[in-house]
């Protein structure tokens, strides 16, 4: 199993605009992808209020390219979210064996 983990930063005064975006649409279509074993969404808190990230974990990295292509070490960019986010950051890890 593969783990994404997809970290955004938001425009300042974004903040809002992107929770609405992350919560109505980012959110239902991850969960709602085949592959997807498990999302983790994780929403600001006071320390880094423009944060976001998706903690992902896919069944393989044959899924994962599946819906991102082959490209997969490239972030998956919404059109709707273009231009509400100032950086991104993505890595990927092998599932380890708890």
């Amino acid at each position: 199993m593969i783990m994404r983990i997809f970290q955004v930063t938001t425009r300042p005064g974004k903040e809002a605009e992107f929770a609405t975006f992350f919560h109505e649409t980012a959110i239902p279509l991850m969960k709602g992808t085949k592959g997807i074993v498990q999302v983790l969404p994780g929403a600001p808190h006071a320390g880094t209020p423009r944060e976001f990230a998706f903690v992902m974990v896919w069944d393989s990295l044959e899924s994962l390219k599946a819906f991102v292509g082959e490209d997969y070490r490239s972030a998956h960019i919404d059109p709707a979210e273009a231009e509400l986010v100032e950086s991104r950051r993505i890595v990927h890890y092998q599932l380890a064996d708890a």
